[in-house]
This record gives structure tokens, sequence and C-alpha cells, in this order.
């Protein structure tokens, strides 16, 4: 049976689709079956790190279109393995969000929470997928409560900033209530003055919760900006090797 693990966080500029995007790359290399379904529909953008931006062929069917009753949603899954440039065992597949300032304003006037997470369970069965990666919008919607709430497993990214302690312990308190069983926290863009080890133990004593992986700033991702997807980029390079441990706790 496979896994639904969202990734979330209390606020945007965590890293939240990057972090997803590595996990998928990370995952499909072990030749795993992968979805990504991009549910920040109001400000979407995962497709530009899977290389799918503006010259790349537009998908005929959205995430917008099932919501809207135009499409099944495994309609709208795009088989992007080619696109990552690397020789992997496994597939990946991208269920889009539509970038038209049009269609966002028609999600923003509302559709059917339910027929979202419904729509997880088609994709498991329809793409035979392991695992389905949730990109959620940040903070706390319908949609997102609705997409944890379902999940077997969710990564809380969170920035070393005193906003995203309030605000990831309201996450964590939330995801608890609504029996999320394996929860995991990720520490991201950290700082080069800060030493690792003992965030990871300051983080773990704060929220009683496993720290699956701390990834420091690296001038390496930055100058990727978002093109590409970092794993693949720099496999060798200590975030892969903390986004691989990260993966490996999100499939316990």
């Amino acid at each position: 049976m496979g896994k639904i693990i969202s990734i979330h966080s209390y606020r945007g500029g965590t890293g939240k689709s990057n972090t997803t995007a590595n996990l998928a790359a990370t995952m499909v290399a072990t030749g795993k079956r992968v979805a990504v379904i991009d549910t920040d529909i109001q400000s979407p953008g995962i497709h530009i790190i899977f290389g799918l931006g503006e010259d790349a062929p537009q998908p005929e069917f959205a995430l917008n279109d099932y919501l809207h009753g135009q499409c099944e949603i495994e309609q709208t899954a795009m088989d992007i393995t080619p696109h990552l440039g690397a020789n992997l065992a496994g597939r990946l597949y991208l269920i889009p969000s539509r970038t038209q300032a049009s269609e966002i304003a028609k999600i923003i006037r509302g559709y059917d929470v339910g027929l979202l997470v419904d729509g997880y369970e088609q994709l498991m069965s329809a793409l035979n997928l392991d695992v389905l990666l949730v990109d959620t919008h940040p903070g706390l919607n319908n949609e997102t409560l609705m997409s944890v709430s379902v999940s077997d497993a969710e990564a809380i990214i969170l920035r070393p900033d005193y906003q995203d302690y309030q605000g990831t312990a309201v996450i964590v308190s939330i995801s608890r209530k609504l029996g999320v069983p394996n929860l995991v926290l990720v520490a991201n863009k950290v700082p080069k003055s800060i030493p690792l080890a003992d965030l990871r133990a300051r983080l773990q004593a704060q929220y009683t919760c496993p720290v699956g992986a701390i990834l420091p700033h690296s001038d390496s991702m930055m100058a990727l900006g978002s093109q590409k997807v970092f794993v693949l980029a720099y496999p060798d390079h200590f975030i892969a090797n903390q986004i691989k441990q990260l993966a490996n706790t999100l499939l316990v």
C-alpha cells in the first residue's frame, strides 16, 4: 500500500517546494513510483524546479480542471521522469496547478475540498503509486488540514527564525490532533554560524518531535535558482545525504 506524505510549513519562503522536489527525485532514484501534487494552488511553482518553465509544453489538464469537474484526476498526471535528465529507476508524475491569473482567481472563489482529498486515493490506485507527495499551501486552511488529516507522514519545514518557531508549534499541535502517524521536522536554510547538532537537539527538545533533516544554507543551491533538482545536480553533497535520510524517515 502506498503512502501519502504531506510537505508543509507555517509560512512561505521556507523551501517547502524545493524540499518536496528533492524528496521526489531521491525516492524515484531508488525505483519508487512517485507523484507530486501541487496543492499550493494560489501560488503554484514546483513545476519550474522540475524543468517545466514557460517554454515547456503546457498540460492538457491540471489540478484546477479536476477540481472544476472537467476531468478525472489521473488525466492531470504528467510523467516528467524524462525532464529530470537523469537515469532513474522509478517514475515521477507531476499533478500541476495552472499559473494563469484567471485560473487562480477561480480557485480562490472556492472549490470542493473533499474532492481534492478523494483524488489522492484515486491517484494512488490509477498510477500504482508507492508515494504521493503533497506540496501544501503554507499556513492553515481547509485544503491543507484535509490533506494532513489523510497523510501517513508529514514533514514540517521551518527556518531557524522565531516566527517559524512559534508557527511550527501550532502546526505540530494541530497535526498531532489530526492523528498524523509519522511527524517529522526539517530545519532548512540554516546559517553556517549555527552548530547543526545543537540545533537538532534544541528542536527535538522544544517540539518533542524527531528531526528528519538539518539543511544548511548552500551557495550551490542558491546558484541553481530553483531551476534544477538539487540532489540530481549535486548527488554527493551533504544536503543530498540529508534528503536521503529524510526520505527513509518518512517512508518508515
